[in-house]
């Protein structure tokens, strides 16, 4: 894999010729910024990306969605907004 300072790239992008992919690093601090894939291989890898992307959000949805319909309501406090339920537990409570 071919590693290039963010410096040089800044200078001149015409480094990346003939490379398929290059890992962009930080030279001061040995950290690595990001990769830069050549156009032929941009489409591939993009699709690639939102494919693991798709399956991230899949499985939040799904962890979710595990707890959706678990609670019931009763049906005196169906059709009510919150502040109506809260008021209704109340008198019910306290009998005002």
């Amino acid at each position: 894999m071919t590693t290039i300072g963010i410096r040089e790239l800044a200078r001149s992008s015409a480094i990346l010729e003939g490379h398929d992919y290059a890992q962009i690093e930080d030279k001061k601090t040995k950290q690595t910024k990001g990769l830069i894939v050549s156009n032929e291989y941009a489409e591939v890898v993009k699709k690639y990306i939102d494919k693991l992307v798709a399956k991230k959000h899949q499985q939040e949805v799904d962890e979710i969605m595990q707890f959706a319909g678990s609670c019931e309501i009763h049906s005196r406090f169906l059709n009510l907004t919150d502040r109506e339920i809260r008021e209704k537990i109340a008198q019910e409570k306290y009998g005002e």
